[in-house]
């Protein structure tokens, strides 16, 4: 089969269209022939040499997809050759074929098409577990998303609504700002002008933030996030883009009698990601099927063309960026 590989660290151009060896399933595992893959900003850090795969993963960026089941491994029920579906990865989504550990499965939702469905695993796992099962969002409560255009932010902000919270955006255009409305955000604030706590605090008569899921600023927004926090709130920390050190003024969490979770889902043992992915197959995908959560997808190019899609991912773009199998 063909893989897109890296031979070594460095930018878009490094990114190679070759000739790799067949995966083959294991113990519990699928083999599919996959349709499409999405891209993560996880894999632009693994090509740049910042962001090595977990023991045993594949090498190969990409870490959703969606395609066919090709084969089955020994052990596994549930599943038919021939059956589309998508998968959360810890690696090898950049490929012609990938092998999947079955519990890592989806069909593909109602309404939703095969090339579609490649993104929609990384971002549902991601705001489930850290927006539900871990700062335990509710009916009411006010939700911050920064960086509420890309793909994990377009899908919290519609999964939040889903359940009746409301929605605040950061988001560095007004293009990506009326596209969060459109998608339910309530609160819409600009980070290139206005100060995100100062914004959020007027919006919301002093109180600020529920939940705040921070997938962009890392350590640069650490101690503004704590002050934007509502009393009780909870802040969870998936991205880095800020940095990874920053300076967090524990009183002001005390006064807040605040939390601070930071997860990965990548490297999580194999239990713990079939966990989340039960619990978006049961609440979530249901909301997908009605209608009530769409993806929402930029743009489609080929696998071979990994490398724009790459660069589309550090300049503007909205939602997620797909690499469709030759």
């Amino acid at each position: 089969m063909h893989a897109i590989t890296v031979p070594e660290p460095g930018g878009p151009e490094k990114l190679t269209w070759s000739e790799v060896p067949d995966p083959v399933p294991g113990e519990g595992e699928v083999l599919v022939d996959v349709a499409a893959a999405a891209v993560n900003r996880a894999d632009i850090m693994q090509r740049e040499g910042n962001y090595a795969p977990p023991p045993g993963a594949s090498p190969y960026l990409g870490l959703e997809c969606s395609g066919t089941i090709a084969a089955l491994g020994p052990g596994v029920c549930g599943w038919s050759v021939g059956d589309e579906v998508c998968a959360l990865l810890s690696g090898g989504g950049y490929a012609e074929k990938v092998a999947v550990p079955a519990v890592l499965l989806l069909p593909v939702p109602k309404d939703v098409t095969l090339d579609q469905a490649a993104g929609l695993p990384e971002v549902a796992c991601t705001v489930w577990s850290n927006v539900f099962m871990v700062a335990h969002l509710r009916p009411g409560e006010l939700l911050l998303v920064q960086g509420g255009a890309g793909g994990i932010g377009t899908m919290a902000i519609q999964l939040a609504k889903a359940i009746g919270a409301r929605v605040a955006v950061t988001a560095g255009s007004k293009a990506k700002l009326e596209f969060c409305a459109e998608l339910g955000a309530d609160i819409l604030i600009n980070y290139h002008e206005q100060d995100f706590v100062t914004a959020l605090k007027q919006a919301t008569d002093g109180k600020g933030a529920d939940v705040i899921l921070d997938n962009m600023g890392g350590g640069e927004y650490l101690d503004r996030n704590v002050a934007a926090l509502a009393v009780n709130g909870r802040l969870a920390i998936i991205g880095l883009q800020g940095g990874t050190k920053g300076e967090l003024n524990i009183a002001a969490l005390l006064m807040k009698e605040g939390a601070i979770t930071a997860t990965s889902l990548r490297a999580r043992p194999l239990k713990e990601k079939a966990a989340i992915v039960a619990g978006v197959r049961e609440h979530v995908w249901p909301l997908i099927a009605s209608g009530k959560i769409r993806p929402v997808i930029d743009r489609e190019l080929p696998m071979t063309d990994a490398a724009e899609a790459h660069r589309l991912m550090d300049s503007s773009h909205i939602g997620k960026v797909l690499l469709i199998a030759l």
